[in-house]
């Protein structure tokens, strides 16, 4: 049975090991067993000198996904890829991942997507759904189209305080 596994590498390395670990399933007669090795990465745009600049970035540093039918042999042929310091897991032995878990990692440009299009306007209440300040809400007081951020004064121990957060950090009440 195909399942998604969390494999740890050495940090800078990630693409390195998808190349070699696909290069050694298909010379040890193993191409079966692997279905698809894939390095978490995001588009991220930055402003440079006045310009657009999008570039790749990897979401999980240091760890590759292995989508795999596991056994005996498989769990050989990763752990012996040079690189891969071992599955993530209860005592090195390998966990699969939930299906939500694969989808949010897996797709998460889709979601960043959607939440790009959505419009927000100064006065707005919104909540915060992720990051240290999740379950908080608060009322927008300054919008950054291009950086794709908000201002959100956030009620901390009774005092209304300004907190940066990005379009897809919040949702509209």
């Amino acid at each position: 049975m195909y399942r998604w596994y969390v494999v740890n590498t050495y940090s800078g390395h990630e693409n390195k090991v998808k190349s070699n670990l696909e290069h050694r399933a298909s010379s040890l007669g193993q191409r079966r067993a692997i279905r698809s090795v894939v390095v978490p990465t995001e588009t991220v745009s930055e402003m440079k000198d006045g310009q657009k600049v999008s570039q790749e970035k990897r979401t999980m540093p240091g760890y590759v996904l292995v989508n795999m039918d596991l056994n005996e042999d498989s769990w050989q042929l990763v752990k012996g890829t040079p690189g891969v310091t071992g599955f993530v897991g209860a005592s090195n032995e390998p966990v699969p991942l939930t299906q939500p878990e694969v989808d949010r990692l897996l797709h998460r440009e889709v979601a960043q997507k959607v939440a790009t299009k959505a419009q927000f306007s100064i006065g707005e209440s919104v909540k915060v759904i992720s990051g240290p300040l999740s379950d908080f809400s608060g009322e927008i007081s300054e919008i950054n189209q291009d950086a794709q951020k908000l201002k959100v004064l956030v009620s901390i121990f009774g005092r209304e305080t300004p907190v940066e957060v990005g379009f897809d950090q919040v949702k509209k009440i």
